[in-house]
């Protein structure tokens, strides 16, 4: 290999290793809404109420918010290669033991399990990309992690809906199951463990992170701002996309399962293009809040037209993936949690970040299905809900939008403070600053 093709390689190399940790997060999401497509079967098969499939269904989230506690600083401190395969493993084990027979006790298991491993994937993603990529194309390069999140959650969808149509899902769990066993076979045999820290900021990384770094983490109120902020503006997403949206849409237009999903899955094709468009925007014009802000109303007033509003399928598919784009721009976030923080603890503030994501999802998926067993009129198992139980349990979901536009206001505010009185120093000196003072 002559100089020239050496230097090539290497230039593609972080992309090549983004293109892998794309991977995680495509099983992350396939992982997560997977429940939608067989709420019937759920709640048929287990003997369940709507919230207990939602308990069932956020025992993913729960498992997931503790592990949030602890990927981050266990990335930050142990080779990451080996962090991501373990966590694919888990997550893979996970879909096995939900798949084996109708045992409650093992499905509970096994969604947990699931929950363990993911925890794993936004932060990795976000770890690798502040490691190889430059901070100016931060925002850009962790928006894209939204296209892996498309890919994973739009197969967990229709495809994944017409697999079980014909397989059962417990044959579909198992075939889950061997792509997990898969993707971690692929790091495996293409990543070095060497390879981790060699491209970009490695003094950096030498840095080991200490209980004194928690302490500022936590004592840092723009950290607490974003998580609210973050979880909020993503639950809507995740609670209409992963669980509540596909009988939502089945019972209001009279569609099958698979069809159902199939307009469902519109939320994560608009996720996967509004990560990277909101991301370049942010960097481009340098004005991360203004964006988030912009995707926050469009988030808010795509989703009433999806549940309130719209009575069509063309314009509900429009909306849906709009609903979706919107969301897209939460992802900003993270880069502004990471500009604010020191950059050998980024997987640790990434996790903070992304706890509110569980938080509120963990939160909203049973609380969702409890007011749904309250205005139900029909309690026969599986439950038949109606779509106006639907319209007064999904209020929840624009309220959400409504705190996490105060919660912005506040990030933005405590971001202001730091910069002004020099407490973040880092983040101010840089053309593609936070600061964001217009």
């Amino acid at each position: 290999m002559n100089a020239n093709s050496f230097s090539k390689s290497l230039r593609f190399y972080p992309w090549f290793i983004l293109a892998l940790a794309s991977l995680m997060l495509f099983y992350k999401y396939l992982l997560q809404v997977f429940p939608s497509v067989i709420t019937s079967e759920l709640m048929q098969d287990f003997q369940l109420s709507g919230a207990g499939l939602g308990n069932l269904a956020a025992c993913y989230f729960y498992s997931y918010l503790i592990m949030q506690f602890f990927s981050g600083y266990l990335i930050d401190r142990f080779p990451l290669k080996l962090m991501i395969i373990g966590s694919l493993i888990i997550s893979a084990l996970g879909a096995f033991l939900f798949s084996v027979g109708n045992i409650l006790a093992f499905a509970l298991l096994g969604r947990a399990l699931m929950g363990v491993g993911a925890a794993f994937a936004t932060v990795g993603y976000m770890k690798i990309a502040a490691i190889y990529f430059p901070a100016n194309r931060f925002a850009f390069v962790s928006g894209l992690l939204t296209l892996g999140v498309m890919l994973g959650a739009v197969f967990g969808q229709a495809p994944l809906a017409l697999l079980i149509q014909s397989q059962g899902w417990h044959l579909g769990l198992i075939y889950i199951a061997l792509a997990g066993g898969g993707i971690s076979l692929l790091y495996f045999i293409f990543i070095s463990v060497k390879s981790n820290h060699s491209h970009a900021f490695p003094i950096q990384q030498r840095q080991k992170i200490t209980s004194t770094d928690i302490v500022h983490l936590l004592k840092n109120k723009t950290n607490w701002y974003l998580t609210l902020y973050s979880g909020l503006a993503f639950a809507p997403m995740a609670v209409f996309g992963g669980l509540w949206g596909t009988p939502f849409i089945s019972t209001g237009y009279h569609l099958t399962a698979a069809k159902a999903s199939l307009i469902v899955s519109m939320v994560y094709v608009g996720f996967g293009f509004g990560g990277p468009l909101f991301g370049y925007l942010a960097d481009r014009f340098g004005q991360r809040f203004r964006f988030m802000t912009i995707g926050l109303f469009l988030s808010l007033f795509s989703l009433l037209c999806v549940v309130y509003l719209i009575s069509n399928l063309t314009g509900l598919m429009l909306a849906t993936f709009l609903f979706g784009l919107g969301t897209g721009g939460f992802m900003i976030a993270f880069s502004v949690g990471k500009d604010a923080n020191p950059i050998y603890i980024a997987a640790t503030v990434i996790a903070f970040i992304n706890s509110g994501d569980a938080i509120c999802g963990a939160i909203s998926e049973p609380a969702i299905g409890k007011i749904l067993d309250i205005t139900s009129q029909v309690h026969t198992i599986p439950m038949q809900f109606s779509l106006s139980s639907y319209h007064m349990a999904f209020i929840l979901l624009p309220l959400e939008l409504i705190l996490a536009y105060a919660f912005l206001k506040l990030a933005q505010r405590s971001v202001q403070l730091r910069c002004s009185t020099g407490t973040s120093k880092r983040a101010a000196d840089k053309p593609w600053n936070i600061l964001d003072p217009r």
